[in-house]
């Protein structure tokens, strides 16, 4: 045997380690999804900084806790009461519930009125302009954002 097929036998039989390429592959994957996805929100305009649609209806909303545990709903521009809501109403209460936390720990009281406001893409907000802080209630279902959007109709009792 000669030398130079000697080390060219010994070149096949050694195998250097590899790193496995599938993991290569998962992280190609995950970057090109990560730069697709960015780039989906940036085209649509539906990230978290988009600017909103325009309102179609907006109305100013002060809501009272009551003596007898319900909560009183008041037209934010004149004082008058729209109703007083009594049960659980759990979901009128955690879309307050995370607004009225931030009043607080700035110290904001509870008679500056929010703003309900429709917009012209079927979109349905509570805004705190008194925070800046905002609640998208069309995402949470269409039986919750009723829950709210039944205020631009009501009339003071």
């Amino acid at each position: 045997m000669s030398d130079t097929s000697h080390v060219s036998t010994l070149a096949h039989k050694a195998t250097p380690d590899h790193f496995p390429q599938w993991v290569l592959f998962c992280a190609a994957g995950f970057i090109a999804f990560s730069l697709i996805s960015v780039g989906l929100v940036r085209i649509t305009g539906n990230g978290p900084d988009q600017k909103a649609a325009a309102p179609t209806m907006q109305r100013s909303l002060v809501f009272q806790d009551h003596h007898d545990g319900g909560v009183r709903v008041e037209d934010g521009m004149t004082g008058d009461t729209l109703v007083v809501l009594h049960g659980e109403q759990g979901f009128v209460r955690g879309a307050l519930r995370a607004l009225t936390r931030e009043r607080y720990s700035r110290g904001i009281g509870s008679t500056a009125p929010f703003e309900l406001i429709a917009r012209v893409d079927g979109r349905v907000t509570l805004f705190d302009p008194s925070t800046g802080q905002r609640v998208d209630l069309e995402s949470f279902g269409p039986t919750n954002a009723a829950e709210f959007t039944r205020f631009f109709a009501m009339k003071p009792d």
